[in-house]
């Protein structure tokens, strides 16, 4: 036996009374936070959609699913096995989870019959931020990054591929019906010695592969098609939008420029290149295990992934608007993210900073009928390199684009568009290397949007919390203050 005394160590001494879940973790720790604050979301939507639902075993408490699934993305979990294993192992997700434990597929179900509804969970969150003092809309920036899907890109194949593959498997098919005429016969012969030989497995897979890429095909042609005639609608919704151009933001203004331009509020989506009758070009491609994801390019390669796009406040790095599409290049996308800041505050933020990914004239003019100051960049600049000095007064005939240049030019326009990294970078910084989402774990768009949606909320969650935590631990003079 040791000589040093040390402190009583027993793990098996049994609660005369149970202690409260309340004395498990610091008192300002996340969970307790979340325990708090969900029950005064409106989660009506949610509960709505159960009382229809009159049989079977009664349901978990959405309170509980939505804890748990906020949790989970506040500390980088984000795989419904790891949150059903933590409702064991881990003390605040134990407390969340009041004694149950939903298994994966109850968690997996409930994020996705839910999407719309954490969607607006996202906007009661910005809405609170907002009331708080967060998310001020003084100066936003917006940028975007590219995320590996949960597929492959050597699952993909292009419509050229495609014809080739199944015109080589139809032979190969035709190779295997002619052995498999010697092998009826074979098995005739065999069957008067009694012996019955089977078909080997490989000879049936070849054709269960071409009908795969048969499917495939044809689902690249519709989609083909049906990315050429939205084209033409597109083409002509703009044609009417420049015979008619935009007011000065309003609520009244937006909701008519909606109605005027259907596809303007919408995200954009990467459309199938095809030629003028609808058949898709030799290079169009389709992944098998994620249709919906593209083949993007990224600083270190290809990957078959979604593009992630986000405003962020400079008050608090908080994200006001998100977004996650299947269109590689960034210009289409500042106009909807800016509706959705509308969207989410009620108005327009003042200044808006971007990287040289979003200029353009139409993003320029777009942003400017809605009073807001943009600060695009109009090409990329090297590290250290200095940027041109501007003298006398702008020519009068200059372009958006050199105006735009111009502007970035100046000292206090540099200094403005200096803020943009410090702004923006770091919020993808933290999701990417602190919670630890670097790809998909769903597949689908409408999924993955749902996914980058909780990602967001548990951003702003963080944030919020830690605003709280901070003004309840202040000295009493600067809490008045």
């Amino acid at each position: 036996m040791p000589k040093k005394k040390f402190r009583p160590y027993t793990p098996d001494q049994s609660f005369l009374l149970p202690p409260s879940p309340r004395e498990w973790l610091e008192k300002d720790h996340l969970a307790y936070f979340l325990l708090d604050l969900v029950p005064q979301l409106d989660l009506s939507e949610i509960f709505a959609s159960y009382e229809r639902e009159l049989r079977g075993y009664p349901p978990h408490d959405p309170r509980m699913m939505v804890c748990l699934l906020l949790y989970g993305y506040c500390t980088g979990v984000s795989s419904a096995r790891k949150i059903h294993r933590k409702t064991y192992e881990d003390v605040a997700f134990r407390v969340l989870a009041g004694g149950h434990h939903p298994d994966h597929t109850s968690i997996s179900d409930f994020r996705n019959r839910h999407k719309v509804a954490f969607h607006r969970l996202f906007l009661q969150v910005v809405e609170l931020c907002r009331e708080v003092g967060m998310g001020g809309l003084g100066r936003v920036a917006i940028d975007g990054t590219k995320r590996q899907a949960n597929a492959s890109k050597h699952k993909a194949m292009s419509f050229q591929r495609m014809k080739e593959e199944e015109e080589r498997l139809s032979k190969i098919i035709e190779e295997i019906l002619e052995e498999a005429e010697a092998v009826d016969r074979a098995e005739d012969e065999a069957e008067r010695r009694g012996e019955l030989p089977q078909m080997p497995e490989e000879l049936r897979h070849p054709e269960t592969r071409r009908e795969k890429i048969r499917e495939a095909l044809e689902a690249l042609k519709a989609e083909a098609k049906a990315s050429k005639e939205h084209e033409k609608k597109t083409k002509q919704a703009k044609k009417q939008a420049k015979e008619k151009r935009y007011r000065p933001a309003s609520p009244e203004d937006s909701e008519e420029a909606k109605e005027t331009d259907p596809d303007q509020a919408k995200l954009p989506f990467h459309k199938v290149q095809a030629y003028a009758d609808g058949t898709p070009k030799p290079k169009s491609q389709r992944n098998f295990t994620d249709p919906e994801s593209r083949i993007m390019k990224t600083g270190n390669g290809y990957i078959q992934g979604y593009n992630c796009q986000i405003v962020v406040s400079e008050e608090s790095q908080i994200i006001l608007a998100q977004a996650v599409t299947n269109q590689p290049p960034d210009p289409e996308h500042l106009p909807a993210l800016l509706e959705r800041v509308f969207e989410s505050c009620g108005e327009y933020p003042e200044e808006l900073l971007g990287d040289a990914g979003y200029f353009s004239e139409d993003n320029v003019t777009y942003c400017e009928e809605r009073l807001v100051e943009p600060y695009l960049s109009t090409a990329r600049q090297k590290h250290n390199t200095p940027r041109p000095k501007v003298r006398g007064r702008p020519p009068a005939n200059q372009t958006p684009k050199q105006a735009m240049a111009r502007k970035l030019a100046t000292r206090a326009g540099a200094r403005v568009y200096a803020r943009r990294k410090a702004i923006v970078e770091p919020v993808f910084g933290l999701l990417k290397e602190v919670l630890g989402f670097r790809r998909f774990l769903q597949r689908g768009l409408e999924k993955v949007r749902n996914e980058f949606t909780l990602e967001c909320l548990a951003h702003n969650l963080r944030k919020l919390h830690r605003r709280i935590v901070s003004e309840a631990c202040a000295p009493a003079h600067l809490q008045a203050a």
